[in-house]
């Protein structure tokens, strides 16, 4: 398949390298001009704009950071939409607002190309190993043809409704694990005030009915001192996600709310490391 790509950076450029391995025609976009001897060391095909990068393309993925990239990218005369030819299919992996999905789509239907809201969960790590989980919102008969692409990188993937689903699971998820990183280091104080260290508290809670993901994180870090320098910057940005679209959606947070205001989330997980 002939891929334009947009966005290889630290979740982006290993999905270009699968898809690379698995023999895929990858143009990827290259704005910098101080990266592309780089790309041409690593022997990537690549273009200097998006209409460049997408056109003649049979897919084109969006890897970028935040909302606004997307719709910068995605959008208007100079986009990545305008300039995909009647057929093709657009892939939206960045963690962003459900109603840019809609928007893309509206702007997908008026071109002839389909678009997948392909939200993301994991690491670089997980898609070297191939099993990136995907939520995927859109035409479920569109994700069908296209699996066997996502399966070179990702594996679960799951359709999860319309447009904008895939972000609604993706923000859903990402509170539930801030909520549960700020819970285990909570526990941590909690176990602290009863004479138990550190240490021994996260590797013993980990063999325990309370064992999570977020656990997990703070547990492998050592300390819960090392928690923001690990995912405080990433974790900050979806977090601030969650509460815009709940805000425009009307949605409470309930007791997840609760527990991302609380000092151990903003103080231990989301505060910039120092």
């Amino acid at each position: 398949m002939k891929i334009g790509f947009i966005g290889p950076g630290r979740m982006g450029r290993p999905i270009l390298d699968r898809l690379r391995a698995a023999g895929h025609d990858v143009t990827v976009l290259v704005r910098r001009p101080e990266a592309r001897a780089a790309a041409d060391t690593d022997g990537l095909t690549w273009a200097a704009t998006v209409p460049a990068t997408v056109r003649g393309a049979d897919a084109v993925f969006v890897v970028v950071l935040k909302d606004d990239q997307v719709r910068s990218v995605c959008l208007g005369p100079e986009g990545a939409v305008a300039a995909m030819k009647p057929g093709t299919t657009l892939v939206q992996h960045t963690t962003s607002d459900p109603a840019t999905a809609r928007l893309l789509g509206e702007a997908g239907a008026g071109n002839g190309v389909g678009v997948l809201d392909a939200a993301l969960s994991g690491g670089p790590h997980d898609i070297a190993a191939g099993r990136l989980t995907l939520w995927v919102g859109g035409d479920e008969a569109l994700l069908d043809r296209m699996r066997p692409v996502f399966a070179t990188y990702a594996s679960p993937v799951l359709f999860v409704g319309q447009l904008g689903d895939g972000q609604r699971v993706k923000l859903v998820n990402n509170a539930l694990f801030v909520a549960q990183v700020g819970l285990a280091i909570d526990a941590v104080r909690l176990a602290g005030s009863l004479g138990i260290e550190e240490r021994a508290i996260l590797a013993a809670l980990q063999h325990g009915s309370g064992a999570s993901r977020g656990l997990g994180v703070v547990a492998s870090g050592g300390s819960v001192d090392a928690v923001p320098g690990r995912i405080g910057d990433l974790m900050l940005k979806d977090i601030t996600v969650v509460r815009e679209v709940a805000r425009n959606a009307g949605a409470d947070l309930g007791i997840i709310g609760t527990v991302l205001s609380s000092d151990a989330v903003e103080k231990k997980v989301l505060r910039p490391p120092t």
